[in-house]
């Protein structure tokens, strides 16, 4: 199989998202994570960029990596300067990383407008920075930015910037497209040309902003590239980058190519999430790694893949780590939840009586304004009672709210909440003050639980979400309330419906602790 080669720009291009902010113990976390997962490369950051990063670099080098090489990212020296007078060149050089990944211009547009620069000044740039950086003994990446871009406006020069590079001893050069504006048969076409003008590695870096990031990325492999660049869960700049998960599973899975140990394609589901998680981002959607990506509505998809998973599934789940999923709505039928009840109760088969005591009981819940098909921790907990199944593992005895509002200029308030819970012949009574009321509620129940089940110190809210479902009955309206919890390894969602908010929310809450508590005592039995 022929091998091919990652690095993972999360640390530096991921960072520039919007909504993003990793703290130094999140990038700490991070390499960890992608070491784990075994990607080639991992490019930590600027050196010199901001006092976070210098932090990082410090830290990051006493990380014993398994199976990724650590590179620092810069650029080439600066107009008019020597590579020795160069504070950023001199500070790359010194990260004590072996690789360094640096960028350079090959779209003449750049060189003139941006740099302010002749065209042989870039050329001259280029060749004394790598051969700076390979006299300290680095490997040394070269991005020609803007390649494609470069090469559609000025081929002639574009193709002069990567020779001067693999002349200066780049170990490898990577094509962008930086803009992320190109079609991937022109990124196949420029790549075959480029593989064919260098006798060094070729790589590939697209970004998404036309929505063909991974399928550039694929193409420019298909043309001859061994490189690939992207982040795990696309994120990055503007649109982001490629989705470095979604490019490993095609590769290896589709391809047969060799991207990472079998044995560490497995956890590509995990430790997405769990970058997810540190990023506090999302990846509802992402083919392969998201919670939908093998979900199931439709109850003919339902009942065809209970028969032969491959009529509706383009690959095995595990493959990457991920789990099969039936949702249950109004139009699925018994097939849709009989994976959850053989979770619960294994003996049961669809002509069990019991199956139809569980969704007469669903269908009153739906009827209601519940809806379970976003919300499989309380769909498990209602099929446990429905089968006689469940004890709680606490009562909640007494909730009181108090919101308080110094003035009509404050706009969020204050909310404290005080809550009485008995678990077994214990009391507990616990308050809780917060910017919201719900953000108490969850905060107070868990404190008063925690001296209970110090399993809980790890959960915590990741999502929220409320729905009027009925608006016509006005401030008496019907709400439903899902919540996603998480404790940073797993995460799980529970509805609750009220004409009250916080008895909606108490309601999701109090499923979402006993959902977790639930998963404890089965793992200790």
């Amino acid at each position: 199989m022929k091998k091919i080669y990652t690095l993972d720009t999360t640390l530096r291009d991921g960072a520039q998202a919007e909504k993003i902010s990793f703290s130094v113990s999140d990038k700490l976390k991070i390499v960890k994570l992608l070491d784990e997962l075994g990607v080639s490369y991992i490019e930590a950051g600027n050196p010199s960029s901001n006092i976070k990063d210098i932090e990082f670099f410090k830290e990051v080098v006493k990380i014993p990596l398994k199976n990724a090489k650590l590179a620092a990212f810069g650029s080439t020296r600066k107009v008019g300067l020597k590579v020795e007078d160069d504070i950023n060149l001199i500070r790359l050089s010194q990260a004590n990383t072996p690789v360094c990944v640096i960028f350079g211009k090959s779209w003449d547009l750049h060189v003139r407008d941006v740099l302010n620069t002749t065209l042989e000044e870039n050329l001259l740039m280029i060749k004394e920075s790598i051969e700076f950086l390979k006299k300290q003994g680095k490997e040394v990446i070269f991005d020609a930015e803007h390649f494609f871009d470069g090469y559609k406006n000025n081929p002639d020069y574009a193709i002069k910037v990567i020779k001067t590079a693999a002349d200066s001893g780049a170990d490898c050069i990577v094509l962008c497209d930086t803009n992320g504006g190109c079609f991937p048969e022109e990124v196949f076409e420029m790549t075959k040309v480029a593989c064919g003008e260098v006798n060094v590695d070729i790589g590939i870096h697209t970004h998404n902003d036309s929505g063909l990031a991974v399928a550039n990325s694929l193409m420019a492999v298909s043309a001859g590239a061994i490189h690939v660049q992207g982040t795990l869960n696309g994120i990055g700049e503007r649109c982001g980058n490629a989705n470095l998960s979604t490019i490993i599973a095609n590769l290896q899975i589709k391809k047969g190519y060799d991207v990472l140990k079998p044995e560490n394609l497995s956890m590509l589901t995990s430790i997405c999430t769990a970058i997810a998680e540190i990023s506090n981002i999302s990846i509802s959607g992402t083919p392969y790694v998201s919670k939908g990506a093998f979900s199931h509505k439709a109850g003919m998809h339902i009942d065809a893949v209970l028969k032969n998973p491959i009529s509706f599934e383009h690959i095995d789940p595990k493959l990457v780590g991920n789990d099969r999923n039936f949702l249950v709505s109004e139009v699925a039928g018994k097939s849709a939840i009989m994976p959850i009840i053989k979770k619960v109760a294994p003996h049961l088969t669809k002509s069990s009586p019991e199956i139809a005591t569980i969704l007469d009981r669903l269908k009153e819940l739906e009827y209601q304004g519940y809806q379970f098909e976003a919300a499989e921790a309380s769909l498990e907990i209602e099929i446990r009672k429905a089968l006689g199944l469940y004890e709680p593992s606490f009562i909640v005895d007494r909730l009181r709210i108090m919101i308080e509002q110094n003035s009509e200029r404050d706009l969020n308030g204050y909310s404290s909440a005080f809550i009485k819970v008995i678990v077994g012949n214990e009391v507990a009574i616990t308050a809780a003050d917060s910017d919201g009321p719900v953000h108490a509620l969850d905060l107070a129940l868990r404190q008063s639980l925690e001296k209970f089940y110090p399993v809980l110190r790890d959960v915590r809210l990741s999502d929220y979400k409320v729905r009027v479902l009925n608006s016509e009955g006005a401030t008496g309206a019907k709400v439903r309330v899902l919540i996603e919890s998480t404790d940073g390894v797993d995460s799980w969602t529970t509805v609750g419906v009220s004409t009250d908010v916080i008895m909606a929310s108490k309601k999701a809450l109090v499923d979402s602790i006993e959902y977790r508590l639930i998963k404890e005592k089965l793992k200790l039995n």
